[in-house]
């Protein structure tokens, strides 16, 4: 279903930015450019052009609604995926493996120098 909705908005976003950009303004749009466009469409190229605008749009809105609730409902991991174990952020067990990690370094660098003094006194 996420890859249905994600090709489709693709789609409608590649759509909208032609439509947009063939719909004559100021300087006159690429409509003027390609003479094709109101031979394909006929004399009412500007109101075709509008309306394939908005339903693009909204297609393109709804898609990306979409695409953001199915995105907050899959909080699915790739690690969990592969079998690896997920586990949750605890700022506490965080703080005691720290904790831990700064006493084993602290007691491998007393034997260290347990090590070393006693080569110096040999």
């Amino acid at each position: 279903m996420f890859t249905f909705v994600v090709i489709v908005h693709v789609l409608s976003c590649i759509l909208l930015a032609v439509t947009v950009l063939m719909q004559s303004g100021r300087g006159g749009g690429l409509t003027d450019a390609f003479a094709a466009a109101e031979s394909m469409f006929g004399a009412q190229t500007n109101s075709f052009l509008i309306r394939a605008t908005t339903v693009l749009a909204i297609i393109f809105l709804c898609t990306s609604l979409s695409l953001a609730f199915l995105s907050a409902q899959k909080n699915k991991s790739l690690l969990i995926k592969a079998g690896a174990k997920q586990e949750e952020f605890d700022p506490d067990k965080l703080f005691d493996k720290a904790a831990e990690n700064t006493q084993k370094i602290e007691i491998n660098a007393n034997a260290e120098n347990a090590v070393n003094s006693s080569e110096a006194t040999q």
